[in-house]
């Protein structure tokens, strides 16, 4: 008769894949199953004689103490969860299972390692934060801060930077850069030789490690900043195109990046750079709300939002500010005799001379056809607003050569102060479109100012 063989109790233990553990009251390990090497990479005689809280993490010692009285009063505990560092400097999510027996003046606990399932569940959590922060948050800049934290939940990230690549003008920029020795860098071409421009250019992830670091340097040539021991750098794809790199480095020994950082960064990059396009979408369309096609300058919507906003400063401040409307003389004749194209042309030309009459603090709005606005914040005195526009008379008076031939054409401009002319946008707006037609009444390419509230004008100027 064929009997069952008996294997004892101890070899049973070891066949388990979970970790067996026998701690006395004050935590030391008195016997421990085989599975520890597989889940804590310690062998069983190296655990034996040290205590749980020298190898669990730090941030778990008071809640995981708090367990263990609870536990040793007779509250036995089914799926408590801590972390604990592995032989290799890995953190290991683990749940327990433990009970106090109380003749024996042991607890007893049984470890699995649920890692892989806190990863999977992080990283469903990452995935969505990003995509709700794309949706969320105002700017790229906010989205990129946003990202960073949700990285720093999946891996150390405390040095971080995002690369964008401008396709158009092959460089790099660092818009957003966190590094505990760098400052960002000024933009650099593709061609730099750094390793955020290797990720780029060849569209492949990076992991630099001691290891791997004279290999991989010597391919790639030098590197700008401080070298760090490890770095992480995956690529951002949009459809068929790398928009750019995300990328984790790391100076201290203590924090070394994996081959599984490396996938677990680029799953997450393909969220960050859909999030970053659509981002881009959006303030593209925005942009192009707001601003005129032609020209690319602020439309007639957002000329009277930034003044809105300059009069908000200047009621503040006391301090008066100037609206100027121009249009150019005989427009209209250029455009039926020469086409729209050269009219087209001559609009933008006449924008970007606008562009240098004025401070950058300023606002130049085209509002339609061949008419424009401008707004002179923070008047110093009077004659600066005439100063300004005698240099708008003489630099769009000048002679224009478009496709070959010269085309003369002048301003009519007129002039409205705040407070004098008008204490809201559109009454500023108004009194200096009527005081453009009386400079134009008197023959144009000259300029007239509101001479006071009720509608008297000044004209000045010479034809």
């Amino acid at each position: 008769m064929n009997q069952t063989p008996r294997i004892p109790n101890e070899k049973l233990l070891d066949l388990l894949m979970d970790v067996v553990c026998v701690v006395d009251k004050d935590g030391r390990f008195l016997s421990v199953s085989a599975a520890s090497e597989r889940v804590f990479g310690y062998r069983p005689e190296e655990m034996i004689g040290r205590t749980a809280f020298e190898l669990m993490h730090p941030d778990d010692h008071a809640h995981t103490l708090a367990l263990v009285e609870s536990i040793t009063a007779g509250t036995p505990s089914e799926d408590h969860e801590n972390r604990y560092f592995r032989k290799d400097g890995r953190i290991v999510h683990i749940m327990w299972s433990t009970r106090w027996l109380e003749t024996e003046q042991v607890r007893v606990g049984v470890a699995r390692d649920i890692t892989e399932r806190k990863r999977a569940e992080a990283l469903r959590q990452a995935l969505y934060a990003i995509s709700e922060a794309a949706h969320s948050t105002g700017d790229l800049q906010a989205l990129f801060g946003r990202v960073h934290e949700v990285i720093e939940q999946l891996l150390p990230a405390d040095n971080f930077f995002v690369t964008l690549y401008d396709a158009t003008a092959a460089q790099l920029s660092f818009p957003y850069y966190v590094d505990q020795y760098d400052q960002a860098p000024s933009p650099t071409p593709l061609e730099s030789g750094t390793l955020s421009a290797e990720v780029i250019r060849s569209g492949e992830a990076i992991l630099l490690t001691p290891d791997t670091a004279e290999q991989v340097m010597s391919e790639i040539g030098m590197v700008v900043g401080k070298h760090a021991l490890d770095w992480l750098g995956v690529p951002l794809v949009s459809g068929a195109d790398t928009i750019g790199a995300l990328v984790v480095q790391s100076y201290s020994g203590e924090v070394r990046y994996t081959p599984r950082d490396k996938e677990l960064l680029q799953f997450v990059s393909s969220q960050v750079a859909a999030a970053i396009e659509r981002k881009r979408t959006h303030s593209r369309l925005e942009y192009l709300a707001q601003h005129d096609q032609l020209t690319e300058l602020p439309n007639r919507a957002l000329f009277l939002d930034r003044l809105q906003s300059s009069l908000t400063r200047a009621r503040r401040d006391l301090v008066p500010l100037a609206v100027l409307y121009l249009d150019m003389d005989k427009f209209k004749h250029i455009n039926d005799t020469f086409g729209h194209t050269i009219g087209d042309n001559l609009l933008r030309e006449v924008a970007r001379r606008l562009g240098q009459c004025v401070r950058e603090s300023d606002t130049v709005g085209r509002m339609g056809g061949d008419e424009f606005a401008i707004v002179l914040d923070g008047i110093g005195r009077p004659e600066d607003v005439t100063m300004v526009a005698e240099k708008i008379l003489t630099v769009l008076s000048a002679p224009y050569v478009l496709e070959g031939k010269t085309l003369i054409t002048t301003p009519s401009l007129g002039i409205a102060v705040y407070p004098e002319h008008g204490r809201d946008d559109l009454q500023l707006v108004r009194h200096a479109d009527d005081a453009m037609y009386a400079a134009k009444r008197k023959g144009g390419k000259r300029y007239s100012m509101v001479a006071d509230p009720m509608g008297g004008l000044n004209a000045f100027g010479t034809g």
